[in-house]
């Protein structure tokens, strides 16, 4: 399996987290999308929509989005909860992150890391809404110990790629204690070494 990827992306990162936390073999193949590789022809005929991250399968077919793509390698795993209802839950927060975390806080983290602004030239509003999604899973977490019971899952690892590197994005995660204690338990279950 082949991952086309940029290791600076929180959703590429969660691909690699997955195939790390289940043994999976791959190879990574680095993508620089601000040099354009991800709209290269020989790009766009593994994916048409030109995103990373891109997983290139043995038997050559090819998935793209992040989700779907961690969704298919865990299959089967223990990052899935066994009962339909939490599975489901799981998914409700993926989708969630797609939708309300991610456009906010990873967009502001672009901005910074990718484009160079400094945090008071990010748009209030993407702020703002970032940090209502950061302050909904401090919320949720402040009475659970993962996003689904107690027990980590991909709904975990999805969320984890860019709240764990929110204060890149301008963000304060220092009034979020649920939350932080979160990150540390999730990034030790990955084994991933802690940025805070």
């Amino acid at each position: 399996m082949k991952i086309y990827g940029d290791r600076n992306s929180g959703n590429c990162l969660k691909v690699k987290w997955v195939c790390d936390a289940l043994a999976l073999r791959y190879a990574w193949i680095d993508v620089d999308i601000m040099k354009g590789d991800s709209r290269t022809p020989e790009f766009l005929k593994l994916n048409p929509w030109g995103q990373v991250p891109t997983v290139e399968l043995d038997d050559g077919r090819t998935l793209a989005q992040s989700n779907a793509i961690i969704r298919y390698l865990a299959r089967g795993s223990e990052l899935i909860p066994d009962h339909r209802f939490a599975t489901a839950q799981m998914d409700a927060w993926m989708f969630w992150e797609q939708n309300s975390h991610e456009p906010y806080v990873a967009v502001c983290r672009f901005h910074m890391v990718y484009l160079g602004k400094t945090a008071d030239q990010l748009d209030p509003n993407l702020v703002t809404r970032g940090y209502a999604a950061l302050d909904q899973m401090e919320r949720h977490l402040a009475a659970s110990r993962f996003l689904v019971g107690d027990r980590c899952s991909l709904a975990d690892i999805a969320l984890l790629a860019y709240t764990r590197v929110a204060h890149e994005g301008g963000f304060d995660l220092t009034r979020h204690a649920s939350l932080s204690r979160w990150i540390g338990e999730v990034e030790k279950r990955l084994g991933l070494a802690s940025l805070h």
